[in-house]
């Protein structure tokens, strides 16, 4: 059996077992989802549960269906012959390696953005729509999409052209500076972001609720953090989805809360919210996150530059050597072996992002002297979002970077520890 063969036998094993959690996940529900978790019986009523099992459900298909085209059109692509058609027909198209570079990935960007188009219109004003989530317009939606795609491909353009020079300047060290490059940039769109990018989408300004910003600043000094703003969103105009979280780095951090968020819950529950969001940069989560994913992404770029400089790429997927497959299809092949090598990590990779929201839930409980608010304000989030409150265990501990709500609720009103 030759490498190309084991390679898609590999990819479709891995799908397959997506496949098979999804369904284990919904069987899952279809059995427990009617029953009221224990210590939820004053909060949860059967109606939201009946409700919250078809939301999940009809999510579940919706994604299916996508996740189900996408792999077909992946395998086209990569196995059906097609990739090395594009790659030449790129070629004849530019010369410049940075210009060639840029329709390569443009083009695919634009062919993937006209796919999932359908899928958010659908999600939006169909299926959100019927569970009374949505409240965005088709001019909303249709602004939205021309700035993100706009914004997109700027971003994607300057990366790419940056990236690629860097390649064509140090052949042999393009893997570093890459992957400074890289580095750099995310951390000045971590400064960028919450004055130039996000406004272009929504809203801000200060919290309005009387004395809930100056009840805000003052955990924050209790907890010894200083943000530069605290803001509410008007996330309503297109959802009715509730969430708050930090944005920005260093001097530029700032609390954000959405308005949905702060019309659903008391000042405690708000208060007991944001101590668990503290309690992630306290504990430094989110610092090490970040350096987690850099030494990662600098191992990757190495890898990358060593299997592209090798030649070894083409042979396993039986195309033409260099230059006749350009370094552009051989980085998109790179990201095919990518998807298969990050599988064994994803659980791993969750289990931390569990163990360190349990360890900010503590965090938030000994700040504010209140779990019963933070338990409160979970469940509240919880069942105005719909949330699945009785995922199958193994579908959690693979997919979930959060413990399942009624865990973690348990686990506040009886035991904080992590």
């Amino acid at each position: 059996m030759s490498t190309p063969h084991l390679l898609l036998i590999a990819w479709l094993l891995v799908f397959c077992f997506g496949l098979l959690l999804r369904a284990l996940n919904l069987r899952y529900l279809k059995r427990h989802g009617a029953v009221v978790p224990a210590g939820f019986q004053d909060s949860v009523s059967e109606e939201t549960l009946t409700k919250t099992s078809a939301y999940t459900l009809e999510c579940s298909r919706v994604g299916l269906f996508e996740s189900i085209l996408d792999a077909a059109l992946l395998i086209f692509f990569l196995f059906g012959g097609l990739l090395p058609i594009y790659d030449q027909w790129i070629a004849t198209l530019a010369d410049n390696l940075i210009l060639r570079g840029l329709l390569f990935f443009l083009v695919l960007f634009g062919a993937q953005l006209l796919i999932s188009v359908p899928f958010s219109l659908y999600t939006t004003f169909r299926l959100e729509a019927r569970y009374g989530f949505n409240t965005t317009t088709p001019r909303i939606w249709l602004t939205d999409l021309l700035k993100s795609t706009l914004l997109s491909c700027i971003l994607m353009g300057l990366l790419l052209a940056g990236a690629l020079a860097l390649i064509q300047a140090s052949p042999h060290w393009w893997w570093l500076w890459v992957w400074l490059f890289f580095a750099a940039v995310t951390l000045f769109l971590m400064y960028l972001s919450p004055y130039v990018i996000e406004p272009l989408f929504n809203k801000y300004q200060p919290v309005t609720l009387e004395g809930l910003a100056d009840e805000i600043t003052t955990l924050m000094g209790k907890a010894g953090l200083t943000v530069s703003k605290v803001q509410q969103v008007d996330a309503s105009k297109r959802s009715k989805h509730s969430n708050a979280y930090f944005t920005g780095i260093g001097r530029v951090k700032r609390i954000v809360l959405y308005d949905t968020l702060i019309h659903q819950m008391s000042h405690r529950e708000i208060l007991a919210v944001l101590a668990h969001e503290v309690g992630h940069w306290k504990l430094g989560h989110i610092r090490w996150r970040l350096i987690r994913t850099e030494l990662f992404a600098l191992a990757i770029s190495f890898l990358a530059w060593w299997m592209i400089s090798s030649g070894l790429l083409p042979p396993l997927f039986d195309l033409p050597p260099a230059p006749e497959s350009s370094f552009m299809a051989q980085l998109l092949l790179l990201s095919f072996l990518g998807t298969l090598s990050g599988f064994p990590l994803t659980p791993l990779s969750n289990w931390l992002s569990r163990r360190h929201e349990r360890q900010a839930d503590r965090f938030a409980v000994q700040l504010t002297g209140d779990p019963d608010a933070l338990a409160s304000a979970l469940v509240k989030l919880s069942t105005e979002n719909l949330s699945n409150f009785h995922p199958h265990p193994l579908y959690a501990a693979w997919h979930y970077a959060h413990p399942p709500v009624v865990e973690r609720v348990a686990r506040l009103r009886n035991d904080t520890r992590p």
